[in-house]
């Protein structure tokens, strides 16, 4: 075999398809999924040992254990699904096809092969004015699409897109990877969702 076949072969495609709730005024982005292997359930953030949902519940409902199943080891995906559809918040990545250069989840060795197009998303989510991003190689990529400042940790970049004004945030990496314990990141978070949430967010 070629090393370019060989090069092919190891490409991986997203597994799963845009969640864009028709009303979504939030779009979270990351880098992409990781492997079969380390899913909990079929949805985005299906690692149990990341903590989005369990930083999702502590803003939203105070209790971080809120979207985990009744067997304690597993995300409950159907919660989270109503809970999303709820609040208006959409969820893709920002990469559609990937190499993994060490085999891992890592976005250090992740080779994005075909970027996202982030702005067919947008056109689909016609109430969306923030877009969040949770980690450095989602961050770079988004700047580079939209030509914008790359924003600080839990602050936002204003642009605006085919006449809409638009807020990118950059939030802090839900993996147990990045150095902050889960309760200052769910208080980083909370800060972003204050201006669209419809449920109670706890301050």
């Amino acid at each position: 075999m070629k090393q370019s076949d060989n090069q092919q072969c190891n490409i991986e495609r997203h597994p799963l398809t845009p969640f864009l709730p028709p009303h979504a005024k939030l779009l979270m982005l990351g880098s992409f999924p990781p492997q079969r292997k380390r899913w909990s359930m079929d949805f985005y953030y299906p690692n149990f040992n990341n903590d989005m949902w369990r930083i999702m519940g502590l803003i939203f409902f105070q209790d971080k254990e809120h979207f985990i199943d009744e067997g304690g080891k597993a995300f409950c995906r159907p919660r989270i699904v109503d809970f999303l559809t709820e609040q208006g918040i959409a969820l893709f990545d920002t990469a559609t096809a990937v190499r993994r250069l060490n085999n891992n989840a890592s976005d250090m060795f992740l080779e994005i092969v075909e970027a996202t197009d982030v702005a067919a998303l947008l056109r689909q989510l016609p109430e969306c004015c923030i877009i969040a991003v949770t980690g450095q190689k989602a961050c770079d990529t988004l700047c580079a699409r939209f030509n914008v400042v790359e924003p600080k940790v839990g602050s936002y970049t204003e642009f605006e897109f085919e006449g809409r004004g638009m807020r990118l945030y950059r939030m802090p990496s839900s993996s147990r990877a990045y150095p902050l314990k889960i309760e200052k990141k769910a208080e980083i978070y909370r800060g972003m969702f204050r201006p669209i949430s419809h449920a109670p967010v706890r301050y």
